[in-house]
């Protein structure tokens, strides 16, 4: 096994997998933005590049054998940031790119980044690197943020489910595709949570778990819109925030993946053991 190369060391998911790679000895460089940021970890050495930087983040990956991409921060570039790294990767010669997609990632996706995230995928393609995607559905981690001060959680999700996933668990599956990846060359696989809830099954699991009351309360498009205008964010963004619940209503999110059971060997962890660990 090669050099490893991960992005994202600096946050949630990229540093549950550093972390993970350094425990079983893993050789790793953690390329990030500010230097400073970087985790320190055993056997991993620091290359610091944006995304944006072709050279920078050539020079970064030249020598490695697999690559771990999570994805650029959210941003209305993003896309472009994107393709440059990409491309970047392919001309350092890498071996194999694991790339962190979306769950339903597609042209007409109707969560607006999703669409985002197929369009990194097909350019992956078109560059002939061998390559593995793996398709987060929602973090199950987040879903607490979700709730207002006022202990509701507001938006046009209507009935439909999400299959919401722990970080950890993708990070368990990341690692070992990043460890062992000719296995998984060519293959997309869904990262998924046990079970497919909708949020007000969420409400009921947080307001079990935490002990306080949660509830769900359905808005229309509109009134989704309005709730988060106070925010003054960029329109995209907004169109983020609104279409990740409206691709939950349009069912978009459900279907239950036996993926993490497969590659890690252990079930898939359920949204109140999330929950649990966290309160830990």
């Amino acid at each position: 096994m090669g050099l490893i190369v991960v992005t994202g060391s600096t946050g949630r998911l990229g540093g549950r997998v550093a972390r993970r790679l350094a425990a079983a000895g893993v050789p790793q460089r953690l390329l990030v933005r500010d230097q400073a940021r970087a985790p320190h970890l055993p056997g991993a050495t620091v290359a610091t590049a944006e995304y944006s930087d072709h050279t920078a983040c050539r020079i970064a990956m030249t020598g490695a054998d697999t690559v771990l991409m999570v994805s650029a921060a959210e941003d209305a570039g993003r896309l472009a940031q994107h393709r440059t790294f990409v491309d970047a990767a392919a001309e350092a010669g890498i071996g194999h790119l694991v790339y962190i997609s979306f769950y339903g990632a597609g042209p007409t996706s109707t969560f607006t980044l999703a669409r985002d995230h197929w369009a990194t995928e097909e350019h992956i393609k078109t560059t002939g690197l061998p390559h593995t995607f793996l398709r987060d559905n929602l973090y199950a981690d987040f879903v607490p943020m979700m709730v207002g001060a006022d202990g509701v959680i507001r938006g046009p999700a209507g009935t439909g489910r999400a299959s919401v996933v722990a970080q950890d668990d993708i990070a368990d599956v990341t690692a070992a595709v990043l460890r062992d990846p000719a296995p998984h060359t060519g293959l997309t696989h869904d990262l998924t949570g046990p079970e497919a809830l909708t949020l007000a099954d969420m409400c009921e699991i947080i307001t079990e778990v935490t002990g306080d009351p949660v509830r769900y309360q359905q808005e229309t498009i509109e009134e989704a819109y309005a709730s988060r205008s106070s925010y003054n964010a960029p329109g995209w963004l907004v169109d983020a925030w609104v279409s990740t619940y409206t691709a939950i209503a349009n069912g978009e999110m459900t279907g239950v993946s036996s993926a993490v059971p497969d590659i890690t060997g252990h079930p898939a962890t359920p949204l109140a053991e999330v929950l649990r660990r966290s309160a830990a």
